[in-house]
């Protein structure tokens, strides 16, 4: 079971992770704030964002991906992926049921 690690502005954030739950590519997102610290077009910028994690199912994973990068409102969006060596079946079998 795959999790994508994603970042994106305070402003975008919300309607991301609803957006990918309602679409049921992600049975669901946590989100949290950081702060972020980065380099891009020669400057080092610092931001606030906010980062998701979003449950999804290695059967939805490039649907998932391509939908962050639709609705994403940065050029390059940060999106990794975590794979999961060792879940509670329960979680796994409801991580299944909700993204169809």
């Amino acid at each position: 079971m795959p999790t994508a690690y994603v970042t994106a502005p305070p402003d975008a954030a919300t309607d991301i992770a609803e957006l990918l739950v309602e679409e049921r590519l992600a049975a669901c997102v946590n989100r949290f704030p950081c702060r972020s610290v980065y380099r891009w077009d020669g400057d080092v910028h610092r931001d606030e964002e906010v980062v998701l994690l979003a449950k999804t199912t290695d059967e939805r994973w490039e649907d998932l991906v391509a939908r962050i990068e639709d609705a994403h409102p940065y050029d390059v969006p940060c999106v990794e992926r975590f794979d999961e060596s060792a879940t509670l079946d329960s979680f796994g079998d409801w991580v299944d049921a909700e993204v169809a």
